[in-house]
C-alpha cells in the first residue's frame, strides 16, 4: 500500500475541549489503523491562523509568477505554504465547529489563500476547472444544535458551503460525520458517543 499524506486541519477554539476536534481525531486514529505507512500533517488555525486577503495579496496573486516583487513574493508566503500543503496531501481531514450557523473566520481565511486561479483552479477550457483532484476529505463537523435533518436544517451552511468550495477546487469526493445536539436535552448526553460510532463503523 502507497503512503499516505495526511492533512489535518483544526479550526475550533477550543483546543482539547473541542467537540470537532474530538471527532476529527478519531478519524485520524482510524486512518492510522487503515494505513500502515503515512503522515500527519496538523495546521490548528486557531493557533497558527493564516491572514485574511488583501488588496495586496490579491494584487500579487494575479501577478504573473516571474515579475512579482520582493514584497509580492514575501506577502503570498502563508498562500504558497498552504497551498503547498494541500497539494501534497493525499487526505484532508477538517474539524468544523459551526459558529453562528457557519465555518469559523480561520477556516474562511485558509479557504481564501488556497483557493487561486491557476493554482487550485483554472479557466483555461473556458469553464471552472478543480486542480486538486485525487484526495479524500473527511468533514468532522460539530454543533450545539441539530443541523443535519429537521427545522433547523435550513439554517446550517457549514457542509453545505465547504462541498461547494471544495469540489470548486476539484476535491469532490467528500465524507461528513456529525457532531451534533450537544446542547439539546436528551441528546447531549449520548452527541460524543453517537458521533464516535458512526466514525468506527465506517469503511475508510
Amino acid at each position: 500500500m502507497s503512503k499516505k499524506n495526511v492533512l489535518h486541519i483544526k479550526a475550533s477554539i477550543n483546543g482539547d475541549a473541542s467537540k470537532s476536534n474530538q471527532l476529527s481525531n478519531s478519524i485520524i486514529e482510524r486512518l492510522k489503523g487503515t494505513y500502515s505507512d503515512y503522515t500527519v500533517e496538523t495546521l490548528d488555525l486557531s493557533e497558527t491562523p493564516l491572514p485574511f486577503l488583501t488588496a495586496e495579496m490579491y494584487q500579487a496573486f494575479s501577478t504573473p509568477k516571474d515579475v512579482r516583487s520582493q514584497k509580492q513574493l514575501e506577502v503570498i508566503q502563508p498562500s504558497e505554504k498552504a497551498i503547498k500543503q494541500i497539494k501534497e496531501a493525499d487526505i484532508v481531514v477538517i474539524a468544523v465547529p459551526l459558529y453562528n450557523f457557519s465555518i469559523p473566520a480561520s477556516l474562511k481565511a485558509w479557504l481564501d489563500q488556497i483557493a487561486r486561479a491557476n493554482e487550485t483552479f483554472s479557466y483555461a477550457t473556458g469553464s471552472p476547472q478543480g486542480l486538486l483532484t485525487d484526495k479524500k476529505v473527511y468533514l468532522a463537523i460539530a454543533s450545539g444544535g441539530i443541523y443535519s435533518e429537521g427545522m433547523m436544517k435550513a439554517y446550517d451552511f457549514t457542509e453545505s458551503y465547504l462541498r461547494t468550495v471544495l469540489g470548486f477546487l476539484g476535491l469532490t469526493d467528500v465524507s461528513t460525520f456529525r457532531l451534533e445536539g450537544i446542547f439539546v436535552p436528551n441528546v447531549g448526553e449520548n452527541a460524543v458517543t453517537k458521533a464516535l460510532e458512526t466514525v468506527e463503523e465506517y469503511s475508510f
